[in-house]
């Protein structure tokens, strides 16, 4: 069967073949098991800076789109400029599919709600990978493709996945996941003893969304109180040498690390031996290195936003953040000082992360397609 994805992620072209964002690919190649893909997404060379992974099945065809952005004056003369080519594509693509995959939100994928309306009978999925919540403050074209995907009246026959669940939805809304480790990975772990110290990780990129100067700022205020901890800050960004000055300026060397871009495989290494994870996200999805310390025994301390509190089950399966300094080191400081409390918190995280395994979200997948 036929399947075009249609994706503002973009592709890198080399002489040996297609690369893309690795994690994105991991889950594409699943899809792909089901169906003969084609892409409408833009290509672009490698800056150096993406995490790339190489394209190992078979693409039938990929449209170049153009990118562009509406968050400037010249963004929005670019998606003026190349309106007329990215439709093109996009009705060109979607003519000759039998399914249609929307990877939203983006751009490009916004043009892709509105061109899919012309398509009532094809089958069609959308993968919406942002904060569903109608009460989160987004993009309004964000809010555009909320709306065209929850309208049984412009979108039909699809299944738009989201993550969580949330009142007054559509039959169009099918609450979903993500995962990242197999059954077979099930391996016997442990929660971590609490000891003499506390080790906590941080995952992800060093930007404003997602906050690390605030994960550094709690460690900071927790060592304050008394509590011997530590900080490995994995991931890299623009938010760096804001780091590197709050760490020189407050002598935290010693209790803050940063450890730049690591291999995946050094990061499940990390969430096995800490105590907790901490993610201060301003806005999330379904945040997979919460998912993924969870499976490790590793307790998740994270602000509540998007499917989050669901996640961490209002907090019986990790700490949500107020994102108040003083009052979220006071609530971390109460599980350290009760190990039985967090040794029963992280039970339950990983129990509860070991049901959502790449064979369950695969098994999903087929059900779609």
């Amino acid at each position: 069967m036929k399947m075009v994805v249609i994706s503002t992620a973009p592709f890198v072209r080399k002489p040996d073949g297609y690369y893309a964002y690795a994690p994105y690919i991991r889950e594409m190649e699943l899809w792909a098991k089901y169906a003969s893909l084609s892409f409408v997404c833009p290509v672009v060379k490698d800056n150096g800076k993406m995490l790339l992974t190489k394209i190992q099945f078979p693409v039938e065809k990929v449209y170049r789109a153009r990118e562009f952005d509406l968050m400037s004056i010249k963004g929005i003369l670019r998606g003026f400029l190349f309106f007329p080519i990215n439709m093109f594509f996009l009705f060109r693509a979607m003519s000759a599919a039998r399914h249609i995959h929307l990877r939203c939100p983006g751009n490009l994928s916004l043009l892709g709600c509105i061109v899919q309306m012309f398509y009532p009978r094809k089958r069609k999925t959308a993968k919406y990978a942002g904060n569903w919540d109608p009460k989160s403050a987004q993009p309004m074209s964000y809010r555009w493709q909320r709306k065209i995907l929850s309208s049984t009246f412009l979108t039909k026959n699809i299944s738009v996945l989201v993550y969580g669940r949330w009142p007054e939805s559509t039959k169009n809304i099918v609450p979903f996941f993500t995962a990242s480790f197999r059954e077979a990975d099930k391996k016997s772990t442990q929660p971590r003893e609490i000891g003499s110290e506390i080790r906590f990780v941080y995952a992800g990129g060093l930007s404003e969304n997602k906050r690390p100067l605030y994960a550094a700022e709690l460690i900071h205020k927790l060592k304050l109180l008394g509590v011997s901890a530590t900080l490995q800050i994995y991931g890299e960004g623009v938010q760096r040498m804001a780091l590197e000055e709050y760490i020189a300026s407050n002598n935290l060397e010693s209790t803050i690390i940063l450890m730049g871009n690591r291999s995946s495989g050094e990061v499940q290494e990390a969430y096995v031996s800490s105590h907790f994870l901490i993610l201060p996200s301003k806005s999330e999805g379904w945040p997979k290195v919460v998912a993924e310390s969870m499976f490790w025994g590793c307790v998740p301390v994270a602000s509540a936003v998007s499917c989050v509190p669901d996640m961490l089950d209002a907090g019986s399966r990790g700490i949500l953040l107020t994102m108040n300094v003083a009052e979220d080191a006071s609530q971390l400081k109460a599980v350290i000082d009760s190990p039985e409390d967090y040794s029963t918190m992280a039970s339950k995280a990983m129990e509860w992360s070991r049901i959502y395994t790449l064979d369950k979200f695969e098994h999903e997948i087929a059900k779609l397609v």
